[in-house]
């Protein structure tokens, strides 16, 4: 039997004008100035006006009909990426459930075409990917602190354990994940490479680790400290991905971009992880995006830090391509595997580019 959708939770005036002081994008509210007859989203960069001069509405279809109009500066009226962290946000507070998209429209005063049709552009994802993930990822994080296997499946709002599985894609079922991966089995293939030596680990679901080493024993040591639980096995059938990446260096073929590696990787992170990791392989090769112009193509302006701390916990070099993030000024920060290999990386995609 069908419900009908949940309405939104009701505004906490105070809570409101805390969010409208610190300008905070993607706030779920819009607020009207009664002096000037204008509504604004609240993050608006105009003068911030006096609290008894302020109402706060849901949507911007209620600000209307209350008698007030757009603001000509934040245009609060635009779908764009501020609407949608709107959405992000209130998918975000319901992760306990699946938030239907009529539901999702309503709250953000779009049709569902446009919701979801802008939803995707801005976060990489559609509505019901993006819950997938916020439930994978309280499960995983449930798993880590203790949780039993049981309460976290169920608190991260999946129904059963087959259900958490296959949604949270962790690579493992969730009580092997709980345990660091013990009776996990990665197959491994390592080769030498002109950035040292190549390996690549892989779950029965895909591609968890790349690394490049000093030497094999390096190499085979760095991915038994990353899973220390699992069950390390030698995989000649991977070699072909270490070949593969390798290719992608030297000869151009950019397999980071390509669509044939979506269904490869066993990737493993927090939902904003998963999205910078999702831009990184987005970023042409032979080019480079410093951390706060990432953050602002995720339209995270503020998040330059929190994408550095992504880029430094990536697990699979070059098919994720944290190397082509650089400093402000084009310095070459920090990489997990060396600002040497940061330096030959790039400079063998400018050569063959």
């Amino acid at each position: 039997m069908k419900t009908s959708p949940k309405p939104p939770a009701p505004i906490d005036p105070d809570r409101a004008w805390e969010q409208l002081v610190a300008r905070q994008a993607g706030a779920p509210f819009f607020y009207a100035v009664l002096t000037t007859g204008v509504f604004c989203r609240p993050d608006c960069r105009s003068r911030r006006p006096l609290r008894q001069n302020v109402r706060f509405f849901a949507t911007t279809a209620e600000a209307a009909a209350a008698g007030f109009r757009p603001c000509q500066r934040c245009k609060p009226t635009r779908p764009s990426t501020d609407l949608m962290a709107r959405a992000r946000a209130y998918l975000e507070a319901h992760a306990d459930r699946t938030v239907p998209l009529a539901e999702l429209a309503r709250v953000t005063g779009l049709s569902p075409f446009t919701v979801q049709r802008l939803f995707k552009q801005a976060m990489g994802a559609s509505p019901l990917q993006y819950q997938r993930a916020l439930r994978a990822a309280g499960l995983r994080s449930a798993l880590k602190t203790g949780s039993s296997v049981t309460d976290a499946i169920y608190n991260a709002g999946f129904n059963s354990s087959s259900r958490a599985y296959e949604g949270a894609q962790l690579g493992m079922t969730p009580a092997r994940f709980a345990s660091g991966g013990r009776g996990e089995r990665i197959g491994y293939a390592a080769a030498p490479s002109p950035f040292g030596w190549m390996i690549v680990g892989a779950t029965s679901r895909g591609i968890c680790w790349l690394s490049l080493a000093a030497d094999e024993r390096q190499a085979v040591s760095s991915l038994r400290d990353e899973f220390p639980e699992a069950e390390l096995h030698a995989d000649t059938s991977l070699a072909g991905y270490v070949d593969a990446a390798l290719q992608s260096v030297r000869e151009g073929s950019d397999l980071a971009h390509s669509r044939k590696l979506d269904g490869a990787l066993d990737l493993r992170g927090t939902v904003f992880q998963l999205r910078v990791w999702q831009a990184l392989r987005h970023i042409p090769r032979g080019e480079t995006r410093s951390y706060s112009q990432l953050a602002r193509e995720l339209g995270e302006p503020n998040a330059t830090r929190a994408v550095a701390r992504a880029c430094a916990t990536n697990r699979v070099a070059v098919l994720v391509p944290c190397h082509r993030v650089v400093g402000a000024a084009g310095s070459l920060t920090g990489y997990r595997w060396g600002v040497e290999r940061k330096r030959q990386l790039l400079e063998a995609e400018r050569d063959v580019g």
